[in-house]
């Protein structure tokens, strides 16, 4: 597809449609929240932008949830329980204690400076102890290790422990099962007859969990940190599309800035490219290269897919994207906008990248 060209607009740019983000938040709330499951949206993937988050809230998620301390102070003026998603570092604890109102731990030392910060600031900071599953990313992986822990935290002031939470996919790669899922629920029953106290929260995951709602019944799991499902609108254990849901509310324009008919097997002898990497080509013959004013400094090419089927994306260098625009029924010239939808590590880095413009619609 080739996208109107506005009169004074810088490109490249990332247009987020705000109906069409929304809608996505409700549909999967509502079926999270049929499930007695609330849901954590996390905000990293566009940096914590308060007027893309407000589509969050208003969509009616229960928690805002970011692994990045400046992005919880970008939301500290929603009136909704943030979490620190990823584990503190104990040089931000201040900041911590300040925006987070719940923050993600596994390591005794971060509890203590979380708990000496807190008494500083007469708060009760409340804290969800990881366990590690099988993902090998954070965690207790040991029961007993998490047993040790929750005896050494107990006799902390200043913070609480309020649940547990367990991470799976995001490392390992590994799918979430019922059989994780129960030993979560069999370990916070334990936990809550062996110290008498009660975890309110028990967090399932993360957007990979989403596809064992529609045939399982999770216990007493009553949280998920949602990202992609709520931006893209897929469950990201197999990555299928979730009903009532869309891909394109986040749309990527770049402009042509160059239009040629070149071969496809560059000329010479073959070494490494600007990224330390040996390429390798199709022979398609002669075909119409098209380069557009946006590279790997900005974007995940291999996430990146152009709305006009006739395109297929070549690669790039760092500000360059190449493509091959042989087959498509458009004629392009330079100046012309062309848009993409972006798979979520792709969305990431556009949002992230400050050379890329973002509007709301």
């Amino acid at each position: 597809m080739k996208a109107s060209r506005g009169d004074n607009v810088s490109y490249p740019k990332l247009i987020v449609d705000y109906e069409v983000l929304k809608n996505n938040v409700r549909t999967v709330v509502s079926l999270c929240n049929n499930k007695g499951i609330k849901v954590a949206g996390v905000t990293k993937v566009f940096c914590g932008n308060p007027n893309i988050a407000k589509a969050y809230v208003e969509g009616g998620v229960s928690f805002l949830a970011d692994s990045r301390i400046e992005n919880l102070k970008r939301l500290k003026d929603f009136d909704v329980p943030k979490i620190m998603l990823r584990l503190p570092m104990i040089s931000e604890v201040e900041d911590v204690v300040e925006y987070a109102d719940i923050s993600f731990n596994s390591e005794l030392e971060t509890i203590k400076a979380l708990s000496e910060m807190a008494l500083k600031k007469n708060k009760i900071h409340n804290i969800i102890l990881m366990v590690d599953l099988g993902d090998l990313r954070e965690g207790y992986y040991e029961e007993s290790d998490l047993y040790k822990a929750i005896d050494e935290v107990l006799k902390l002031k200043g913070v609480k422990i309020i649940g547990l939470g367990t991470n799976l996919t995001c490392y390992g790669g590994v799918i979430p099962t019922m059989e994780h899922m129960n030993r979560l629920n069999r370990l916070k029953m334990e936990i809550e007859k062996k110290y008498n106290i009660e975890l309110e929260i028990l967090s399932g995951g993360n957007s990979s969990s989403l596809y064992l709602l529609s045939d399982n019944d999770l216990g007493t799991i009553n949280n998920l940190r949602l990202g992609e499902s709520l931006v893209l609108g897929n469950e990201t254990a197999y990555g299928n599309q979730l009903e009532g849901t869309r891909n394109d509310a986040f749309k990527l324009q770049a402009e042509v800035i160059e239009v040629k008919m070149k071969p496809s097997v560059p000329k010479g002898e073959i070494g490494k490219d600007a990224f330390g990497n040996v390429p390798t080509f199709v022979d398609r013959g002669i075909r119409k290269r098209i380069i557009c004013a946006i590279g790997k400094q900005d974007i995940d090419l291999d996430t990146l897919h152009p709305v006009d089927k006739g395109l297929i994306v070549l690669g790039g260098s760092s500000d360059h994207l190449i493509i091959d625009g042989s087959d498509s029924e458009i004629d392009y010239k330079v100046g012309d906008i062309i848009e993409f939808t972006m798979d979520y590590v792709c969305l990431l880095r556009a949002m992230t990248s400050e050379y890329v413009k973002k509007e709301i619609v």
